[in-house]
């Protein structure tokens, strides 16, 4: 007799990674997703970058999550005949002069010499404003997390593992036999439904501080420039020639997809400060980012549940992170290994 299926709820990056994590172990699944247009994964940038945020700081964990991530996007590129996952040479310029100051401090720091590009970033000073003041590192990469997701989707539903369907959480029942939904047996259920989670009963608990954030579509002609920018906001270019920019931090908000005026009005500004070529935006999407509160993710079996897992709180950092963290949980589940304690669900418990 097969072995019962484990069930996926939601079809975002984390639950996405972790498909792809039990098809290359070749144990059953199905995974079940509402298919919404707009989902933050749908809509994340998918950068993964090494120096970021305000302070300068090399983002947490970031080689290990990187040596994971880059040879697994291109395993599922080469699996379905497409590329989603491109190294870029990414820029940072500074803002001010206490930036500038900072900067000169931490960048010898040794954390800091595997990401740093040995030569000056040299930038076209009829495209950028204040081209000098800046840094290029190394080790970073965007996903087409739009492309990743639905050619994903196509391969699983091919197999049969792949429905559209919204699941209540009073819908699925575990007891000592398994898991049950729609009349079907599993061996477990993973819960990956990002911040939507924050509404689950079993998951009450979880300390979610969700944000809300945009992203803009832009026309611009960077004349050549292909490398990742950021000043105040990032701006991508895509291989189809449109750029996107990003993007806005809303903690407190009513609509997901509405964004407040002026979060826009300053995304807009700060575009406009980067580029000093004319920049048309023909278009804005808004989701939120499921973040939990003091934690880079969380992960494993509920205390009382050890049928139902979690796998939530990847923020922005979901294509970096959801390989590595894909790979835990299900090495949990099927094998029994420990669970990484910054991560582990009942370790951070309720």
């Amino acid at each position: 007799m097969p072995s019962p299926r484990i069930l996926i709820i939601g079809q975002g990056l984390a639950g996405t990674a972790l498909a792809w994590r039990l098809w290359e172990r070749g144990v059953p699944f199905l995974i079940v997703d509402r298919a919404e247009a707009l989902t933050c994964s749908k809509v994340a940038a998918g950068l993964m970058t090494p120096i970021t945020g305000m302070r300068l700081t090399v983002s947490w964990r970031y080689a290990q999550f990187y040596r994971e991530a880059l040879p697994f996007y291109r395993r599922c590129g080469r699996l379905l005949h497409q590329r989603f996952c491109f190294p870029r040479g990414y820029v940072r310029l500074l803002k001010s002069e206490a930036e500038i100051a900072k900067w000169h401090k931490r960048r010898q720091d040794a954390d800091m010499q595997p990401f740093l590009h040995p030569q000056r970033p040299v930038l076209d000073a009829d495209v950028i404003h204040a081209p000098e003041n800046g840094f290029q590192q190394r080790h970073a990469a965007w996903l087409d997390t739009p492309a990743y997701l639905e050619a994903s989707r196509g391969f699983f539903e091919q197999q049969g593992a792949w429905m559209q369907a919204h699941v209540k959480p009073e819908d699925v029942h575990d007891d000592a036999a398994g898991v049950e939904w729609r009349g079907e047996l599993f061996s477990h259920v993973i819960w990956a439904q990002g911040w939507n989670a924050q509404q689950h009963p079993l998951f009450h608990w979880v300390p979610f501080q969700s944000a809300r954030g945009t992203i803009l579509t832009v026309q611009a002609d960077l004349r050549g420039e292909r490398r990742i920018l950021n000043r105040s906001c990032w701006l991508l270019l895509r291989p189809d020639g449109s750029l996107r920019a990003g993007s806005t931090y809303e903690w407190q908000f009513d609509n997901p997809h509405t964004p407040a005026p002026d979060q826009l009005q300053q995304l807009e500004q700060n575009l406009a400060s980067l580029l000093k070529v004319p920049a048309q935006i023909t278009a804005a999407q808004t989701a939120v980012r499921p973040i939990i509160k003091n934690h880079q993710a969380l992960m494993g079996t509920h205390p009382s549940h050890p049928r139902v897992a979690f796998l939530n709180g990847l923020g922005s950092k979901g294509s970096l992170r959801a390989p590595w963290l894909a790979r835990h949980l299900v090495e949990h589940l099927l094998d029994g290994a420990a669970l990484d304690p910054a991560f582990d669900l009942q370790h951070n418990g309720v």
